[in-house]
């Protein structure tokens, strides 16, 4: 089964809905509707059909969302395979600029061997150098500068 992220913005404030219509507005099965059920989500009454008020459908599904988050130290970067914030292997880093304003910080998990990834501002580099060390590396600005051409350059022949 595909896991999605669930989608609050698909309900209605101030609609009321049976377990049918927000198991087809979702996407997921009836039975997880019941299960939040009786997980906390509030019903109008008890009387069946169950009716749940789009406001508190809302709250639920916001609620589950924020419990899930794993916030990051300032050095941290996330790693999925282990599902945890870790410094990285080394404490050492590389950044690459994606913007003016932002790059990408990587690392290796130290447990794990995964590559992690995080998305920074330029100006938070200073913070995390002071835990970390970080390597700005330098693109080779021509093709030639290349220690080891390809198999299909043209460039060995040239001096």
């Amino acid at each position: 089964m595909t896991k999605h992220r669930l989608n609050h913005r698909r309900v209605k404030k101030l609609g009321i809905y049976t377990v049918s219509e927000i198991g087809e507005l979702l996407g997921v099965h009836k039975n997880t509707i019941r299960q939040w059920i009786r997980g906390g989500l509030q019903t109008t009454d008890l009387k069946r059909p169950l009716l749940v008020l789009g406001r508190d459908l809302i709250d639920f599904l916001q609620a589950r969302r924020t419990k899930k988050k794993r916030p990051c130290g300032t050095a941290q970067m996330y790693c999925f395979r282990c599902r945890l914030a870790k410094n990285p292997a080394g404490a050492m880093a590389d950044y690459s600029a994606l913007t003016e304003k932002l790059g990408n910080l990587t690392g290796i998990c130290p447990d794990c061997g995964l590559i992690m990834h995080r998305v920074i501002s330029l100006a938070n580099v200073r913070k995390i150098c002071e835990e970390i060390d970080i390597a700005f590396p330098r693109a080779l600005s021509r093709l030639r500068e290349i220690a080891q051409p390809s198999l299909s350059s043209d460039l060995r022949g040239e001096a």
